[in-house]
């Protein structure tokens, strides 16, 4: 099915929700569009790099043994 933008979202809205709350103390002054030019700039490489492959491996993982 769309299993790929459904682990995607799963990496992707909680690594939003944790960046927002990092930047909240030093950043309410900032416009919207640099918060979210910052916080895409962070999260966006950690997810495609870091956890969306993590996630996939583990979904692999579980699709094997189901087998």
């Amino acid at each position: 099915m769309h299993v790929r933008a459904v682990i995607t979202w799963i990496a992707i809205f909680p690594l939003v929700t944790l960046g927002f709350f990092a930047i909240a103390p030093f950043a309410t002054d900032w416009n919207p569009v640099l918060r979210a030019f910052v916080l895409s700039v962070v999260v966006v490489p950690v997810a495609v790099y870091l956890v969306v492959p993590q996630l996939m491996r583990a979904y692999g993982a579980i699709r094997t043994t189901r087998r």
